[in-house]
């Protein structure tokens, strides 16, 4: 038994409206917990990225000062 054959000669709404809303009433607290982790990773992904680069950076600048004040020497 198809997924087609249980909603054959169903109304219209039923299918898209009453369907659809009882999956986010049972699924609903699934669904936001998924999507909180989710953004939960991808902002500490982006804290990381933000925390590497600004590192690489600090030395970087740090290291061509001190090279630059060494040929002083």
């Amino acid at each position: 038994m198809a997924v087609q054959e249980i909603f054959t000669g169903l109304p219209w709404w039923v299918k898209w409206i009453a369907v659809p809303a009882i999956a986010i009433v049972v699924f609903g607290g699934l669904i936001i917990s998924v999507l909180a982790f989710v953004i939960g990773v991808l902002f500490k992904v982006l804290i990381f990225v933000a925390l590497v680069g600004g590192l690489i950076y600090v030395v970087r600048k740090f290291t061509a000062s001190s090279s630059s004040s060494r040929g002083d020497w």
